[in-house]
């Protein structure tokens, strides 16, 4: 076993022996037992917008049904409107969109920029976004503040310029980006980067924090954005008596304190059995509807009526302007309108949400058990710090391995975002090798869900094929931390 001394020894140990390990991740496919007839064809999830779950039966039959029937679109968004109020209440409203990125987009544009229009010089707008996972997605529209972060996002993505990620920045609006107390970012990965550990986050001392650069920032600030998920590796292990992360209940509380709006990016995440904007005081949350809650390829945004207006109005949804309570017209969105059949489906995903939540919760219980079982195979100095949460937010299970880098050890090599995005991230990669198309997996984190050739058409585990895959990326790790010197 070579052993080594520094954290870039060790990923660079790995990215020589890259072709090794692929070499090892197919042979032990083969050893596992990963079927040939499904190789490329199953995953570790079905909700990255990249690689879909199938649908399941009760929703194509929803949509098809629909499909042949005249009905106008504003009846369908009513509908989903009201489904929505049944839950939350009439203070709550919704619209739905065409992804949750276009959501991110409508919704940042609509609270958080200054006005365009009318005479005089136009001033800058400041949001706060903590500095947390998935920064690319709710921490990007605006320049990045402080300019240490000028570069934040400098490789995720394929085109630079106006066409990328700085072409995303609005109208005079500025990120105020904030490091967490008690997180680390370390620098780790084959593409070496700092990457957002996150499960010591302190939210009280975060509070404090969070409080003391709004105010420094308070003359131009317009809104505070977070993540919607409750897990630890995302920095929300930290809940209150009824299970809700304290880490979003501050933030809202120092929205309000300013009388802001806190946005929250719930992209892999459930309306109504997971994130309850009731309790964490989020006024607005956006959806990815196509990850955990199934639906055609769609995003939903949902909060509270006095920032659903704007919302709604940018998006053509408003009402005529005779007075209605729904529309179907044009206006500064328009072109994030969302087709009649993902309505549809989005109608009978949310029905099920609110009426049969345990088609969505069973899974996940079966997944955790398996998943359980086969880390549990690992050599015990792998298997030590660990973590294991399971999240009805997002209908996964999360394995964290932050904990195995302790007291100055290399632990489980941590690949970045920009990994992914290099195509150096071994526990993807690798996985690919194995015929399983894998999961979100960097950051000392990885996200695994049911759904892709994983469940039935109703929506249930089967356990078999959820299992070879798991164990598929359980072996993996064990082959890249050999090369990795720890075994």
């Amino acid at each position: 076993m070579t052993e080594f001394k520094y954290k870039f020894q060790m990923y660079r140990h790995l990215q020589a022996n890259i072709g090794n390990i692929y070499a090892e991740a197919r042979q032990a496919a083969d050893e596992i037992g990963v079927p040939k007839e499904l190789r490329g064809k199953f995953g570790l999830t079905g909700a990255v917008s990249g690689c879909p779950s199938p649908l399941r039966r009760d929703i194509i039959e929803a949509s098809e049904k629909g499909a042949t029937e005249v009905v106008p679109l504003a009846k369908l968004v009513d509908e989903i409107r009201e489904i929505v109020k049944d839950v939350y209440g009439d203070e709550y409203d919704a619209a739905p969109i065409t992804t949750c990125e276009a959501g991110l987009w409508a919704t940042f544009d609509a609270l958080f920029t200054p006005p365009m229009m009318g005479r005089g010089d136009n001033y800058r707008a400041r949001y706060i976004a903590p500095l947390e996972k998935h920064m690319h997605h709710q921490g990007s529209y605006g320049r990045p503040f402080p300019g240490r972060f000028k570069d934040i996002f400098a490789d995720r993505g394929s085109t630079a310029g106006e066409l990328g990620f700085y072409g995303k920045r609005q109208n005079n609006l500025d990120t105020v980006i904030v490091p967490l107390p008690g997180a680390r970012y370390d620098v780790h990965g084959i593409k070496y980067h700092p990457v957002p550990l996150l499960t010591g986050v302190d939210p009280q001392a975060a509070r404090e924090k969070i409080a003391a650069t709004a105010q420094t920032h308070a003359a131009m600030l317009t809104g505070i954005t977070s993540l919607g998920y409750d897990t630890p590796g995302y920095g929300y292990g930290t809940k209150d008596d009824n299970g809700t992360p304290v880490l979003q209940k501050v933030l809202a509380e120092v929205a309000h304190q300013y009388d802001l709006p806190y946005v929250v990016d719930n992209a892999w995440g459930l309306p109504f059995v997971g994130h309850d904007p009731r309790k964490t005081g989020a006024d607005v949350i956006v959806y990815s509807m196509d990850k955990a809650t199934g639906a055609a390829t769609s995003g939903l945004i949902i909060g509270k009526e006095e920032f659903m207006v704007p919302i709604r109005r940018a998006l053509g949804m408003h009402g005529d302007r005779y007075g209605t309570t729904a529309s179907y017209g044009k206006a500064a969105y328009v072109t994030f309108d969302p087709g009649k059949e993902a309505l549809l489906t989005q109608i009978q995903a949310l029905k099920v949400l609110r009426d049969k939540p345990e088609i969505l919760i069973r899974p996940v219980d079966d997944l955790e058990k398996i998943i359980r079982e086969e880390i549990e195979t690992l050599p015990a100095r792998l298997r030590e710090g660990i973590m294991i949460s399971k999240s009805y937010n997002s209908g996964a299970v999360e394995i964290n391995y932050e904990g195995t880098w302790k007291d100055g050890k290399l632990g489980i090599p941590v690949f970045s975002i920009e990994d992914m995005y290099a195509g150096t991230n071994l526990f993807q990669t690798g996985l690919s090798q194995m015929g399983v198309i894998p999961t979100i997996a960097y950051d000392g984190n990885i996200f695994i869900s049911p759904g892709l050739g994983t469940t039935d058409e109703e929506g249930m585990l089967m356990e078999e094929r959820a299992r070879v895959a798991v164990r598929a990326q359980v072996r993996l790790i064990e082959i890249v931390c050999k090369y990795a010197g720890l075994i």
